[in-house]
Formats: C-alpha cells, structure tokens, sequence
C-alpha cells in the first residue's frame, strides 16, 4: 500500500461518522509536502481540517508510514481548483462554471444539473444577426478536461 492509500484510509476512518464531509484528493510530492484536499457539503471548517490533519499525522507517525521528512497539509480546495467529483459539481448547482473539453473547446454557462454520466449547463448561443438565447446542454464527464467555478464579484 503506498503513502497516498494510507492516507487516504485514515482520513475515511476520521470522517466515517461525518456524511456531510468528503475526500476530494491526496497528494504525496517529492518535495515531502503531504497534500490532502477535503470538502463538505456545506463546506469545511479550520476545526476539521485540523482534527483530520492531528489524525492523520498521529498514525502516520505511530506507524512510521513515511520514512523521510514530510509536510502535512490539509485544506479546501482553493477556487481556482478544478472540480473533480460529481459531489464537488452537485454543491455548485446554479453557479456559472467554466468548461473545458478533452477537444480543448471551452464552455461557459450556469450549471442546472448533475448525474451520474454528466452535467447540464445552461449557455448562451449568439448566431450572427439573432438574439442571444439560452439553451440547455449537456456534457458527459468523459469529454471534460477540467471545470472551474467562476467567481462573479457583482
């Protein structure tokens, strides 16, 4: 089993009584830098980051997993993180996102929909001499590269 199996099976031991929280990403670099992305349904407070990261390092230390200096760091994905998770996409249901397609396409529109194949987007089509409408799309997860949350600061 290596670092980020372990890692990963002990922050699910922490969080097993907590549903609202979910792992998002573990990260071992080779600078020793220990990265361990959490999220929650409502978001994640410093006060679980820390008892996850106590948690984690406890047993990781207990148990002498890592044999070199390392860094442990737990936090929320930043907003310039690209969504990985259906659960990440189902918490920014009505925000507007940016889509990027395995065909280096981009989309934008506000996202209606989650499911277990993919998402619902509500974009706008300009043709040339008509009105902009809304139209209504969906987008497998197979065919998207990366998703951002744009941030609108009206």
């Amino acid at each position: 089993m290596n670092i980020e199996q372990k890692v990963t099976e002990l922050v699910e031991q922490k969080i097993a009584d907590r549903p609202d929280l979910f792992l998002v990403d573990v990260k071992m670099h080779s600078n020793g830098k220990l990265i361990i992305l959490m999220d929650g349904d409502e978001g994640i407070g410093v006060a679980d980051c820390a008892a996850i990261s106590r948690h984690v390092g406890h047993h990781l230390e207990e148990e002498n997993v890592i044999d070199h200096a390392y860094h442990l760091e737990v936090s929320s994905p930043g907003i310039d993180t690209p969504l990985k998770l259906q659960r990440q996409y189902e918490k920014n249901i009505g925000r507007r996102i940016s889509v990027k397609l395995e065909d280096a396409q981009k989309r934008e529109g506000k996202l209606l929909q989650v499911s277990e194949e993919g998402i619902t987007i509500e974009e706008q089509k300009k043709e040339k001499g008509k009105k902009a409408e809304l139209i209504e799309s969906f987008i497998p997860y197979n065919q998207i590269a990366e998703t951002k949350v744009l941030i609108s600061f009206k």
